[in-house]
């Protein structure tokens, strides 16, 4: 098949086993630590992508993306507004609800919760139906005084399902002949959930009606919407296309509660990134330092190829060929085992003995964007780190080289 002989010389040189054994070991050198600098990118980014989004998940899952607050606003105006939010193409669902600082009290222990009413029967508030491993979901929507608690909680409270435990809402309160009492009332655990993330030490879920009068609220206090988007990172997106409809209600978002965890795995994923790809750098200069020293020694055969009609240019391509297909090789290696690793990784910790608490697996998701970019990254710094050494062997006379010849 016919080939450019610019490449076909690039090529031959780059497959050749014989020449300077010292050169060959940095070549080598070159392609090894790029191939390692590439697999550890991919594994690393793989499992932190993972990481983010289980967080994004089993955490943002189960909160308000938005939460808009009825303050003085009338029943009439938040189920106006629910309207108009379910419209926006960024919005999944539009959910009625209540919250409050509770203690949940049994003869074991206390513990402090936000405690979230909700009115939609179908239990389409986030993902939290998905959560439940124990008891029925409809259970606490339909019925009055049931709760949702984590497993965590059931096993630090020592209830079970069909257990009873008491709901302290200390921002309620009635007077009695003994003072002011914090309003409070038994629940039955209904259902049980597990998130794996630290939602589960902080929420509990119960039926719109129920907290209403446990909080002590008049039937014509509005309740709070809370707004799931489909993608909970396009907040600024959706507030921009959202702010007439917003007008006038106050809200927050996520940020304002989780944002600080979600920019230090952000940060975290960039500094990881940053220091592996100083790996796959330090190869690239390895490609400059091998057809530096090439073209040092081969200034003799260069001078040949331009007796024989071979133009600077042509001369210049012969080198770039010979350490891009370095680089080529190197990130093709080092994808491979990179998604290979990242694949099978859970298996060899386990291999090697480094399990995990309680058998966690290190989550894993493939962005192929972000891997495609990386592997371009590599070629692409491959292909300039052979500028220099193609062009010092363009500017070699034969003249001069072959006089003693």
């Amino acid at each position: 098949m016919f080939q450019p002989v610019s490449l076909f010389i690039g090529l031959r040189y780059s497959r050749s086993s014989k020449g300077n054994a010292f050169i060959s070991f940095i070549s080598f050198f070159s392609i090894a630590g790029i191939a390692i600098g590439l697999m550890a990118l991919f594994t690393v980014s793989s499992v932190m992508n993972g990481f983010e989004h289980s967080l994004k998940t089993n955490m943002l899952g189960l909160i308000p993306h938005i939460e808009v607050k009825s303050d003085q606003h009338t029943p009439e105006q938040i189920t106006s507004l629910k309207a108009d939010l379910t419209k926006s193409s960024y919005v999944k669902h539009v959910n009625l609800y209540r919250q409050g600082e509770a203690i949940l009290q049994t003869n074991k222990d206390l513990h402090g919760v936000l405690l979230q009413g909700l009115y939609d029967n179908n239990g389409a508030l986030y993902k939290v139906t998905e959560k439940i491993v124990q008891g029925n979901w409809q259970t606490v929507l339909n019925s009055n005084y049931n709760i949702a608690i984590s497993r965590y909680l059931s096993r630090k409270l020592g209830v079970g399902l069909g257990d009873k435990l008491r709901v302290i809402m200390p921002n309620a309160s009635t007077y009695t002949p003994l003072g002011r009492v914090p309003s409070q009332r038994l629940f039955k655990v209904a259902a049980i959930y597990e998130t794996g993330s630290e939602i589960d030490m902080a929420l509990a879920f119960t039926s719109g009606p129920s907290l209403q009068r446990v909080l002590k609220l008049n039937k014509n206090v509005a309740p709070n919407l809370s707004v799931s988007l489909f993608e909970p990172f396009e907040l600024d997106e959706f507030t921009d296309a959202s702010q007439l409809i917003l007008q006038g209600y106050n809200y927050s978002d996520w940020r304002s509660s989780q944002g600080t965890l979600f920019a230090a795995v952000a940060m975290e994923k960039r500094i990881m990134s940053m220091l592996l790809a100083l790996i796959v750098l330090v190869a690239v200069f390895n490609i400059v330092s091998a057809l530096t020293m090439m073209v040092s020694e081969k200034q003799g055969e260069v001078a040949i190829l331009q007796t024989l009609g071979l133009t600077p240019s042509q001369v210049q391509k012969v080198f770039m060929v010979q350490g891009l297909y370095n680089g080529v090789i190197g990130t093709l290696i080092g994808a491979f085992f990179g998604v290979l690793l990242s694949l099978y990784i859970n298996e060899l910790l386990q291999l090697v003995g480094l399990n995990l608490l309680a058998g966690i697996e290190l989550p894993v998701k493939f962005d192929v964007l972000s891997l495609v970019i990386i592997s371009l990254a590599s070629i692409t710094m491959s292909f300039l780190a052979t500028l220099y050494p193609a062009r010092k062997a363009a500017k070699v006379k034969p003249a001069e080289v072959l006089r003693y010849e």
